[in-house]
């Protein structure tokens, strides 16, 4: 199989997660730069890439990268790309994205346009046609221009990663599923670990770890742009990857998961979406406040997005909320917790310094991620 590049953007802050999956899947890591890491595979890789990769927002195919400063320059690298080895004579192109960074070309919709353009034009010296119908598979196009340096990905993901395909229903503040199982990702947590999400909204800190435990791939239930490549991918290749998936599950664990939260409706919601997910028998979902955290067992995980004023509520309730949370903390033996907020003053209130903090920003908001270790459980006599 003739070997490509794979572009996988992610959160910035989080690529070295992303860049030990993509490890773990076998691949060969080209290039880590900020919020994307570049890897090696060939199609097959397209196929599992989207259908194991927990941390990535999507996978793009690179088609090139050039550098251009001026319009006719983007016009004319972009029609040296052989995108007829990638787009059939029929088939739906254009650039949904494009973005740029401290580049001379800064106008999204004329990037968008010249480009387009450049395509159409080397379309039409290969296919000997003076207009395309377009009926066919989509092919959108993105472009990232950085310090003048295009690259220039087809996106085989179409719809988001994170969108799993479980949680038609959120709550107000959500957090997203790649984000989630980054920040699990970045903990010791194991499934022989007690978990606990005292803030879990509609769930999803719980579902991601559920799914982690249980070996779940994250797009075994969802669908992928790329899927309609007959000319590239084969059914075959993603009815195998699938296949693979299904194999590798273990959906009879044994895991000590739990969420918690005051809402009783936003309980409703998780259970709801633990159910699409296909993990609720996997996860102890309840409605109870921070203040009744307990559990009788040690060496136990927190993880959480507990609410940082900006859309949940005002910050006046927030230091009571962060005390409540920083006590039920202390009463449990041995335990760790992490947590992801934007609360400037969440160490204060909860009561004790973070051993360490990770600043990640959660769409354009600036959060941190504060890990307070517990001790390792003593190893058990074989």
């Amino acid at each position: 199989m003739e070997r490509v590049e794979l572009i996988a953007p992610c959160h910035f802050g989080l690529e070295s997660v992303l860049k030990r999956e993509i490890y773990d899947l076998g691949y060969e890591i080209v290039k880590v730069e900020d919020g994307r890491v570049t890897f090696e595979g060939d199609m097959e890789a397209v196929c599992r890439a989207n259908i194991f990769l927990r941390t990535a927002e999507r996978i793009l195919l690179k088609a090139g990268e050039f550098k251009a400063v001026t319009f006719d320059e983007l016009f004319e690298k972009t029609r040296e790309i052989p995108w007829e080895k990638y787009i059939p004579r029929d088939g739906k192109f254009w650039v949904s994205k494009a973005a740029s960074v401290k580049s001379k070309l800064f106008s999204p919709s004329d990037i968008q346009s010249i480009m387009k353009k450049a395509m159409v034009e080397r379309m039409k010296s290969y296919y000997h046609e003076e207009w395309f119908t377009e009926e066919g598979a989509s092919y959108p196009i993105r472009v990232f221009l950085m310090k003048d340096m295009a690259t220039v990905g087809i996106d085989t993901s179409g719809v988001s990663l994170h969108k799993r395909g479980y949680r038609k229903l959120s709550s107000k503040a959500p957090i997203t599923e790649t984000l989630a199982a980054a920040l699990i990702m970045l903990t010791p947590w194991k499934e022989d670990r007690i978990f606990v999400d005292p803030f879990c909204g509609s769930g999803t800190f719980p579902i991601e770890a559920a799914m982690m435990a249980a070996n779940i791939a994250p797009g075994m239930n969802r669908t992928f742009t790329a899927q309609s490549w007959q000319n590239m991918i084969s059914e075959k290749l993603w009815q195998e990857t699938l296949e693979e998936a299904k194999e590798l599950s273990d959906p009879q664990v044994e895991v000590d998961i739990q969420g918690y939260d005051i809402d009783g409706e936003v309980i409703r919601v998780a259970r709801q979406n633990a159910r699409d997910a296909g993990v609720e028998h996997l996860i102890h979902l309840q409605q109870r406040a921070v203040s009744e955290l307990r559990h009788p067992k040690k060496y136990g995980f927190i993880v959480t997005n507990p609410p940082y004023g900006e859309r949940l509520e005002e910050k006046e309730a927030l230091p009571l909320l962060y005390q409540k949370f920083g006590e039920s903390f202390r009463k449990l033996s041995d335990w760790s917790a992490y947590m992801i907020t934007g609360y400037e003053d969440a160490e204060r209130y909860f009561g004790r310094k973070a051993d360490k903090n990770r600043k990640i920003y959660n769409g354009m908001i600036k959060t941190y991620f504060y890990q307070f270790m517990g001790p390792k459980p003593p190893k058990t006599k074989q």
